[in-house]
This record gives C-alpha cells, structure tokens and sequence, in this order.
C-alpha cells in the first residue's frame, strides 16, 4: 500500500470511529448497544489473519483510553511479519503519539475481518514513537459490529439535490442498504439548508458517467461546517428502468450457470456473483445478505458473464430489483435482477441462440446451414413459386453467393431463424435491418406436414428476439416491418390482424403499396417536360410528405422508412453493408412542377434479391397530388430514377393506392405493409395469443 493509499484509509478510519462515537452500526445505519460478543478465536487463525494484512500492506487499529475520562483515541498501525506469538506494529502516522502515549492506557487492537474484528487485549511489551509491541494470547474475543458490511469506496463524486439546493461531495463506503457520505460546503452554502427529515436525490459519478440516482432518506449525519458526513438508506429497491409490459422476456435456468463478473463501478475492484436465471433481456444473481454488493438503481459500465470459462459475453447493465428471499433454505441471499442496457450485437445473438436452444431443442438463431438444404427447402415449401423463380433465375449465381454470406458469416445486419430436426430445415423466418431503425421481417415458410408447429415455431422465436433486442442501441430496433399480400391469409391473420386488434395507428400501421415492374430501356435517356424536374429531396419537402402521411394514414410508415425532416442524410446503415461485404444505397428524390412538390421517390440499391421479392432493391414513389401527376410524367420519372439499377427488370411500388385506380399506370398486385412500434409490442402479442389460445380468449 503506497502512502497515499494508507492515508485514505487512516482518513476512512477516522471517519468511521467519529460516525460510530465507540457504538455499532446495524444494517440500516442505526446504532446499537455495541458490538456483540461472539466467541473465543485462536492464536493460529489470529496470525493467519494478522500476515494477511501485512500481505495486503494493511493496517489494524490500537486503541488508546483515557484513566479518567474514558473517551477512546485510535491510533493506525501496520502489522508486521508474524511467525510466533510476538506482534510488532508501526504507527502509519507518528505525529502526536508521544502524548498519548504519556497520558492514555493501551486499552486493545483491533484487527478488522468483515462486518466482524478480533479484539486483542494482552499487555503491551513496548509502546515507542515508531509503533507497539505486544505477545499475543493463546485466545482473542471476536466480536460483530455490523449485520452488513460496509466498503470502502474510490474517490466517487456525489451530488445531493434537495428542494432546489445542491451539495457535492464523496462516497466513503456503503453497504447494499445504506450508504455513506461526505458533503462539502462552499460559501454562502450552510448545511442547515439540508432538511434531514425531508427526502434528497443523490447522484454518484464518475465523471460525466452516472452510476446511481436515486431518492434516499437521511440516518445519520455528524457534527461540521465546511465538511459534513451523512448516512444515507435508498428508498426505492426496484427502479422502472423500461416502460412496463404485460408480456415479459422468458427467464431460463441454464446448466452450468454462468457467473457475473465486473469490476465494480463503487470500489474499482473485481467481485464475481453467481446468475440465477437469464432472458435476452437481463438476468438475475444471487448477492450476499451480509456482504452485499449491489443496490437497485446501480449502473455497471461494463461485465462479463462466464460461461464455464468456456466463453464469455460482455455487457452493460443495470440493477433493477433487489429483493430478500422467503423460505428458510436461500434466507441469507438477495436476489438482484439486472437488466442490459447494452451489449454487442453478436454476443446478444449467441446468447439469444443459447437461451432459445434452452426452451426448444429443434430451434435456432442464425446457426450454420447446409446451402443446398435450406434452397431445397425454399422450393418444396413453395416459397420461390415458378413466376418468383422466373424474376431471379437470370441472376441465380449471384443470388447463391449473397446467400452463402448471409447464412454462414452472421452479419449485423441479417438474422434468420431456423426450426430443424435431424438436420431437416422444417421452418424459416428471417430478418434484415434494412432502414436505419426499422427491421424487415421476410423470408417466413415451413413445411406444409409440419407448418403449424413449425410455422409458428419460428414466428414466436422471432416475437422472442425482437422483444429481448429492441432495448439494446447497437440493435437499431425501434421498428420492425413487413410486406405481405392482403390474400396472404398467415400474415395477414398474424400481422395485419395485429394492426387491426391494436386500432392504434402510432402503435402499429397497415399501409398499401400497389406493385409492378417497370423494364429498363436501353440506348434511350428519359427528360422531362420544362416544367418539371426531378432532383435531391430537401428537408422541406420531407416535412411535407409527413404532412401529406399523416393527414392520409396517421401511421408509421415514414418514421420506419426514416423519411422524417429532421433526419437528414443518413449513411450509417450503408456503411455497414459495404463493411460486411454487401451493397445498401438509398436516394430520395423529389418531382416538382414549377417549383411545387408532386411526389417523393425512395430509390434502394442493394444485393439482387437480398429479399427474394426484391423489395429491398426497388423504388417507393409517394404521390402527394394524385391528380396532378399525369401518368406519361409518372413513366418518365421512373425511368430516371432507376438509371443506377443494374437488373433490367425492377420493381415499382406506389403509394397511395387510389393513384393507380384513377391513372391508366400499370400494376400486377397489392402489397400491405405493416409496421409495429416496439414500444407498444404487448398490443402483438397479446393478439398473438389470443389466435393461438382462442378457447382462452373466448371463455
């Protein structure tokens, strides 16, 4: 221990001596009658205890009492090397000890071990300006003077908010129910500001990095001007970290259970908990009743939960509930839960993958699959029909390699779900982040003799993930997303029948997109009439196209599709498509007539059929003045938006509807398209639950 280290801890000493006035601390704070006697301890385990200190360069307490008067003046001193029963200690800080020596009586020292000390009252041999020696006894008295260990903390910054008064100051030590203190006054402030009857808010940071807040209540607090220390109990031991749902993440025991290790964000030093269960969305652990290490509300920048030392995944958490366990058996533990604020993409999925193996062993998340299988699959299923087959044939090859990425490199940006046995892939459903916060779920078949169980098998994993990932940022899951056609009776039981049950247009929105192809012409450049032009949307023009949205539908398609004003130019996603080996591009563009807007076109480029219906690589006009957009101007301008395609056959969709009931312009079929606000997922699944238990929903 370096001087400055010793110091804080003879500062730590002190403080806790002037707090207790020779009095117990119990769990809460409060005071009791005085430490409680618990038994003889020998002078092997006396030594042991006394070279672990030295070991750890710490340091014991000497006791010094007056004859008359009675008060008690502790002196720190560091233990040295014990072999037999003679102890030397030296005095960490020498100043003033030759009065004391001259005018107190040695009374004991104090060797600390947890919420519990040895207490040692042999005669001194010698007493000295350097330190004190002493022979020890065959026995000294162990005594409890806490239910709960306190620890010491690093140098945390503490703000304590109270009716618009603000105090700042440090965390001393804390136990998992209480916490101590110290405050500091800066003139004109005067601690009498500070009702100690009254709730505070307090903050601790590190830094700019909050790492608790929370409303507490005072216990304590000792006499000062400039410097005052108070204890503390936190008043809430569950926090709502998250809106409340109904329908919650699914919590699985896992063997071997993993451990929880972190460096913890009070102390600075390592401490390692045992998981009790766990859900893609947090876990729980098991904390010491006496020993406690966590407080609700406490934030962990970051932790590693060990699998076995087999692997790891790392994360930031946060604690949520802290709540004592009922039966006799687990009376002595605290079960914490924890919820992720944040965690990697990849080591979410592989612990998704895990959890979802756990609950069902034919069911998996992104596993690696035999190519040939799963295309064999697409085409038994029915899934790429003769006239699909027909559209991407040409481009096959291609199609095969985008794949092969896709299912075998796990990419940030893709996530399929698989329901197999014996290697047979029995079910399919997969996603793609294809908007910036919005992802697309596509890709859903199964096997006709097994399309009930498996069929919604997959479905259900994928409400499972959606729900567990939303929360994390490096998700991007704000959104999820879905084309299917209104004839379509699975999604449109599932996912447009959601919509419907939820009647909430923020909540989850149905939209209908008319659809065609349009063939690219070669050797010939389309213009516009002199009126008319076709250039980069601005800002305006997006809060117009809102406008138009909101007074036709009300619902999320513009947000999903991030083609809100304020938005701007995003390349965040296209950059992590070309980083992965694959293509995204988007451009918007806007058709004016004589400077006002008549239409917004979204032109994505990306991988031949990363959709198989390629609506990944398509354009989405939005015409905001059905009657005034002729449909030789509708022809020339998607002409002009898909010069950069590089397929001669791409696919159109065209919003509203209407506009293609009142101009001869050509389209094959419908297409809904479904968003849902994750922030409002019970609404989904509580439909979802209901179609799949409607004796349930009927009785």
């Amino acid at each position: 221990m370096d001087y400055i280290e010793k110091k804080k801890q003879d500062k730590y000493i002190a403080k806790t001596q002037k707090m207790q006035n020779a009095t117990a601390e119990d769990g809460t704070g409060s005071t009791s009658s005085g430490p409680i006697v618990d038994g003889p301890v020998g002078q092997k385990q006396l030594v042991n205890r006394l070279n672990y200190i030295n070991f750890q360069n710490g340091t014991v307490d000497v006791n010094f009492r007056h004859p008359r008067h009675k008060n008690i003046i502790s002196k720190s001193a560091s233990p040295q090397p014990c072999i037999g029963n003679r102890l030397v200690c030296l005095w960490t800080d020498p100043d003033g000890i030759e009065n004391i020596i001259d005018t107190l009586e040695f009374q004991d020292l104090i060797i600390a071990n947890g919420q519990k000390a040895f207490s040692v009252t042999s005669r001194p041999v010698s007493i000295t300006k350097k330190g004190i020696c002493l022979n020890l006894p065959k026995t000294c008295t162990e005594k409890s003077y806490r239910k709960m260990n306190r620890h010491i903390c690093e140098s945390l910054k503490v703000e304590l908010v109270q009716n618009g008064v603000y105090f700042s100051g440090v965390l001393i030590d804390f136990s998992s129910v209480s916490f101590r203190i110290e405050l500091t006054a800066t003139p004109p402030q005067t601690f009498q500001w500070i009702n100690p009857k009254s709730k505070v808010n307090i903050i601790f940071k590190n830094g700019y990095e909050i790492l608790f807040s929370g409303e507490s209540r005072i216990l304590r607090q000792n006499d000062g001007k400039l410097t005052k220390d108070y204890i503390l109990e936190p008043l809430n031991h569950v926090i709502q970290r998250f809106k409340p749902k109904v329908f919650r993440s699914q919590r699985q025991e896992l063997s071997p259970s993993p451990d929880m290790i972190f460096l913890h964000p009070f102390t600075g030093k390592t401490a390692s908990l045992k998981v009790i269960d766990m859900s893609g969305s947090g876990f729980s652990v098991e904390d010491d009743r006496e020993n406690g290490l966590l407080l609700a509300g406490m934030v962990i920048p970051s932790l590693e939960l060990d699998f076995a030392g087999s692997f790891k995944l790392n994360c930031r958490a946060q604690v949520v509930y802290r709540k004592e366990q009922n039966d006799e058996a687990s009376r002595d533990i605290i079960k914490c839960v924890l919820t992720f604020l944040d965690m990697d993409l990849e080591d979410h999925r592989k612990l998704m993958g895990m959890l979802h193996q756990a609950d069902n062993r034919n069911s998996y998340i992104c596993n690696k699959i035999n190519m040939d299988s799963l295309w064999k699959f697409f085409f038994e299923t029915g899934f790429i029909y003769p006239k699909k087959y027909a559209f991407i044939q040409a481009n096959k090859e291609t199609i095969k390699a985008t794949y092969e990425k896709l299912y075998t490199q796990n990419p940030t940006i893709a996530r399929h779900f698989i329901y197999q046995k014996k290697g047979k892939v029995l079910g399919h459903m997969a996603m793609l982040r294809l908007y910036e916060n919005a992802w697309l779920i596509h890709h859903h078949a199964a096997l006709k003799t097994d399309f009930i169980k498996a069929g919604l098998a997959v479905l259900n994993q994928i409400g499972r993930f959606v729900y567990d990932s939303h929360r994390l940022y490096s998700s991007h899951m704000d959104y999820v997303v879905c084309y299917f056609r209104p004839e379509n009776q699975f999604p449109a039981n599932f996912f447009g029948g959601a919509a419907k049950s939820i009647n909430d247009p923020k909540a989850s929105s149905l939209d209908t997109f008319a659809y065609s192809h349009y063939r690219k012409k070669t050797n010939s450049k389309a213009m516009l009439p002199d009126s008319w032009v076709l250039e980069k949307t601005t800002p305006k023009e997006l809060l117009e196209l809102e406008g138009y949205y909101e007074q036709t539908s009300g619902g999320l398609m513009i947000k999903a599709l991030d083609m809100e004003s304020g938005n701007g130019d995003r390349y965040e996603l296209s950059e992590e498509f070309k980083r992965l080996g694959f293509k995204r591009e988007r451009r918007l563009l806007s058709l004016k007539n004589k400077s006002v807007l008549k239409a917004v076109v979204m032109v994505n480029i990306s991988d031949i059929s990363l959709n198989m219906s390629d609506l990944s690589n398509c354009i989405k006009i939005f015409v905001l003045e059905p009657d005034a957009l002729p449909a030789d101007i509708f022809n020339t301008t998607i002409a002009m938006a898909t010069e950069k395609f590089e397929q001669k056959k791409i696919p159109i969709l065209i919003y509203p509807v209407d506009y293609v009931k009142t101009e001869p312009v050509h389209y094959e079929k419908l297409y809904n398209f479904w968003v849902l606000n994750i922030q409002s997922s019970d609404g989904y699944f509580e439909h979802i639950h209901n179609l799949l238990n409607p004796d349930i929903k009927n009785s």
